[in-house]
């Protein structure tokens, strides 16, 4: 109803400003007449493609409001197509799929990196030696020692 009442607002607004013009500028009724049909073609317009407009943004809004950023990785739980250098593909059709980005190593290969998440280990050897003679006595055992401590770290232990 306010949409109604505002559009024959304006309709009467184009109108006095037309007779008006007319009145004070000294034009002809046909150019008046003119002024006044374009200024209504346009409020009719405007109101006409008002819903169309609105669809328009409604459905580009949709469509940008679902798009998922996986630079991070994701998970996929639902069927869901994505676009491949030459067609289409599809993931999650047989059920939860993870989305891991790819990492290139130091030797230039490419995978999936591992984030151990946590701190570097530190590893603390307690030697006492009463002078140089016994510590380089012992400087054999405490190479063996961080090379087996090396060793279980590569493992994963």
């Amino acid at each position: 109803m306010a949409d109604l009442e505002a559009r024959s607002q304006r309709f009467g607004s184009a109108l006095t400003s037309a007779l008006r013009s007319a009145t004070t500028g000294g034009k002809g009724l046909d150019d008046v007449l003119k002024g006044l049909a374009n200024r209504l073609t346009d409020v009719a317009l405007s109101a006409g493609l008002k819903p169309l407009e609105s669809m328009l943004g409604n459905a580009v809004g949709s469509a940008l409001g679902s798009v998922t950023a996986f630079a991070d990785g994701g998970v996929v739980r639902a069927p869901t197509y994505f676009s491949t250098g030459g067609g289409t593909g599809l993931m999650g059709e047989a059920g939860a799929e993870a989305i891991l980005p790819l990492q290139r190593g130091a030797d230039g290969s490419l995978g999936v990196a591992a984030s151990g998440g946590g701190s570097q280990p530190q590893i603390v050897f307690n030697v006492t030696a009463t002078d140089a003679a016994s510590f380089r006595k012992s400087e054999g055992q405490v190479s063996a020692m961080l090379a087996r401590s090396v060793a279980r770290g590569r493992r994963g232990l």
